[in-house]
Protein backbone atom coordinates (compact mmCIF):
# COMPACT_ATOMS: atom_id res chain seq x y z
CA UNK A 1 0.00 0.00 0.00
CA UNK A 2 3.09 2.19 0.70
CA UNK A 3 4.43 1.62 -2.54
CA UNK A 4 1.72 2.57 -4.45
CA UNK A 5 1.08 5.83 -2.34
CA UNK A 6 5.09 6.08 -3.09
CA UNK A 7 3.94 6.16 -7.06
CA UNK A 8 1.38 8.16 -7.65
CA UNK A 9 3.23 11.45 -5.07
CA UNK A 10 6.79 10.31 -7.57
CA UNK A 11 3.91 10.67 -10.32
CA UNK A 12 2.53 13.58 -8.82
CA UNK A 13 6.38 15.74 -8.68
CA UNK A 14 7.02 14.23 -12.19
CA UNK A 15 4.67 15.76 -13.74
CA UNK A 16 4.59 19.14 -11.27
CA UNK A 17 8.15 19.29 -12.90
CA UNK A 18 7.37 19.01 -16.43
CA UNK A 19 5.36 22.09 -16.40
CA UNK A 20 8.48 24.64 -16.90
CA UNK A 21 9.76 23.03 -19.72
CA UNK A 22 9.27 24.65 -23.29
CA UNK A 23 7.95 21.81 -25.76
CA UNK A 24 5.33 21.58 -28.58
CA UNK A 25 1.93 21.92 -27.68
CA UNK A 26 0.83 17.87 -28.98
CA UNK A 27 4.08 16.58 -27.18
CA UNK A 28 2.78 18.18 -23.37
CA UNK A 29 -0.55 16.39 -24.15
CA UNK A 30 0.49 13.50 -24.90
CA UNK A 31 2.84 13.42 -22.01
CA UNK A 32 0.05 14.83 -19.58
CA UNK A 33 -2.04 12.25 -20.85
CA UNK A 34 0.56 9.46 -20.01
CA UNK A 35 1.17 10.79 -16.79
CA UNK A 36 -3.02 10.73 -15.65
CA UNK A 37 -2.88 6.89 -17.40
CA UNK A 38 -0.17 6.09 -14.45
CA UNK A 39 -1.78 8.34 -11.96
CA UNK A 40 -5.08 6.32 -12.47
CA UNK A 41 -3.97 2.67 -12.74
CA UNK A 42 -1.94 3.51 -9.26
CA UNK A 43 -5.02 4.49 -8.25
CA UNK A 44 -7.17 1.82 -9.11
CA UNK A 45 -4.67 -0.62 -8.09
CA UNK A 46 -4.86 0.62 -4.89
CA UNK A 47 -8.07 0.73 -4.08
CA UNK A 48 -8.71 -2.93 -6.14
CA UNK A 49 -6.25 -4.38 -3.45
CA UNK A 50 -5.28 -6.25 -6.67
CA UNK A 51 -2.79 -9.18 -6.12
CA UNK A 52 -0.22 -10.10 -8.31
CA UNK A 53 -1.88 -12.92 -10.28
CA UNK A 54 -5.02 -10.65 -10.73
CA UNK A 55 -3.25 -7.68 -11.58
CA UNK A 56 -1.41 -10.07 -14.51
CA UNK A 57 -4.38 -11.07 -16.12
CA UNK A 58 -6.40 -7.74 -15.63
CA UNK A 59 -4.49 -5.00 -16.66
CA UNK A 60 -4.36 -6.11 -20.20
CA UNK A 61 -7.86 -6.92 -20.40
CA UNK A 62 -9.03 -3.15 -19.04
CA UNK A 63 -5.83 -1.63 -21.06
CA UNK A 64 -7.72 -3.36 -24.17
CA UNK A 65 -10.67 -1.84 -23.06
CA UNK A 66 -9.52 1.46 -22.58
CA UNK A 67 -8.15 1.54 -25.90
CA UNK A 68 -10.91 0.02 -28.01
CA UNK A 69 -13.62 2.55 -25.84
CA UNK A 70 -11.09 5.58 -26.83
CA UNK A 71 -10.83 4.08 -30.21
CA UNK A 72 -14.98 4.39 -30.49
CA UNK A 73 -15.06 7.86 -28.88
CA UNK A 74 -11.92 9.11 -31.28
CA UNK A 75 -13.54 7.65 -34.66
CA UNK A 76 -17.48 7.65 -34.34
CA UNK A 77 -18.36 10.18 -31.49
CA UNK A 78 -16.00 12.77 -32.27
CA UNK A 79 -17.04 12.60 -36.06
CA UNK A 80 -20.80 13.15 -35.11
CA UNK A 81 -20.07 15.68 -32.82
CA UNK A 82 -18.15 18.13 -34.93
CA UNK A 83 -20.84 17.60 -37.35
CA UNK A 84 -22.82 19.46 -34.81
CA UNK A 85 -21.00 22.61 -33.99
CA UNK A 86 -22.15 25.83 -33.67
CA UNK A 87 -25.37 26.42 -35.73
CA UNK A 88 -25.22 23.31 -37.70
CA UNK A 89 -27.45 22.01 -35.60
CA UNK A 90 -30.34 24.85 -36.40
CA UNK A 91 -28.86 24.16 -40.01
CA UNK A 92 -30.14 20.34 -40.47
CA UNK A 93 -33.18 18.69 -42.23
CA UNK A 94 -35.29 17.11 -40.21
CA UNK A 95 -34.16 13.95 -41.94
CA UNK A 96 -30.33 14.83 -41.60
CA UNK A 97 -30.73 15.21 -37.83
CA UNK A 98 -32.39 11.84 -37.22
CA UNK A 99 -29.66 10.19 -39.36
CA UNK A 100 -27.23 12.16 -37.07
CA UNK A 101 -29.07 11.09 -33.77
CA UNK A 102 -29.53 7.25 -35.47
CA UNK A 103 -25.89 7.26 -35.63
CA UNK A 104 -25.04 8.57 -32.09
CA UNK A 105 -27.79 5.90 -30.78
CA UNK A 106 -25.51 3.07 -32.53
CA UNK A 107 -21.89 4.55 -31.51
CA UNK A 108 -23.52 4.46 -27.23
CA UNK A 109 -24.66 1.32 -27.98
CA UNK A 110 -21.56 -0.24 -29.42
CA UNK A 111 -19.76 1.45 -26.13
CA UNK A 112 -22.55 -0.31 -24.16
CA UNK A 113 -21.49 -3.62 -26.09
CA UNK A 114 -18.11 -3.59 -25.44
CA UNK A 115 -18.44 -2.27 -21.39
CA UNK A 116 -20.49 -5.88 -20.89
CA UNK A 117 -18.01 -7.99 -22.57
CA UNK A 118 -15.48 -5.90 -20.71
CA UNK A 119 -17.61 -6.84 -17.38
CA UNK A 120 -18.02 -10.07 -18.60
CA UNK A 121 -14.07 -11.13 -19.12
CA UNK A 122 -13.62 -9.61 -15.76
CA UNK A 123 -16.19 -11.85 -14.14
CA UNK A 124 -13.40 -14.74 -14.95
CA UNK A 125 -10.35 -12.68 -13.32
CA UNK A 126 -12.17 -10.59 -10.44
CA UNK A 127 -14.78 -11.76 -7.57
CA UNK A 128 -17.72 -9.27 -8.25
CA UNK A 129 -16.98 -7.63 -5.13
CA UNK A 130 -13.84 -5.89 -6.92
CA UNK A 131 -15.66 -4.97 -10.27
CA UNK A 132 -18.35 -2.92 -8.52
CA UNK A 133 -15.02 -1.33 -6.76
CA UNK A 134 -13.18 -0.69 -9.85
CA UNK A 135 -16.63 1.35 -11.21
CA UNK A 136 -16.69 3.14 -8.21
CA UNK A 137 -12.80 3.59 -8.60
CA UNK A 138 -12.98 4.72 -11.86
CA UNK A 139 -15.62 7.43 -11.17
CA UNK A 140 -13.59 8.25 -7.65
CA UNK A 141 -10.53 8.83 -10.08
CA UNK A 142 -12.68 10.89 -12.96
CA UNK A 143 -14.18 13.06 -9.95
CA UNK A 144 -10.57 14.18 -8.29
CA UNK A 145 -8.75 14.73 -11.61
CA UNK A 146 -11.84 17.09 -12.48
CA UNK A 147 -11.27 19.02 -9.38
CA UNK A 148 -8.08 19.46 -9.58
CA UNK A 149 -8.39 20.87 -12.89
CA UNK A 150 -10.88 22.83 -11.67
CA UNK A 151 -8.88 24.14 -8.81
CA UNK A 152 -5.41 24.72 -11.33
CA UNK A 153 -8.18 27.16 -12.98
CA UNK A 154 -9.55 28.75 -10.32
CA UNK A 155 -5.84 29.30 -8.64
CA UNK A 156 -4.65 30.84 -12.04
Amino acid sequence: MKNYKLLIVSVFLISIASFGQNRPLRERFKEKKEQVKALKVAFITTELNLTPEESAKFWPIFNAFEDKQQEIKKQKLRALLDRTDGNVIDKLSEKEAATLLTQMESTEDELYQLKKKFVASLKGILPATKILKLKKAEEQFSKKLLQQYRDKKIGR
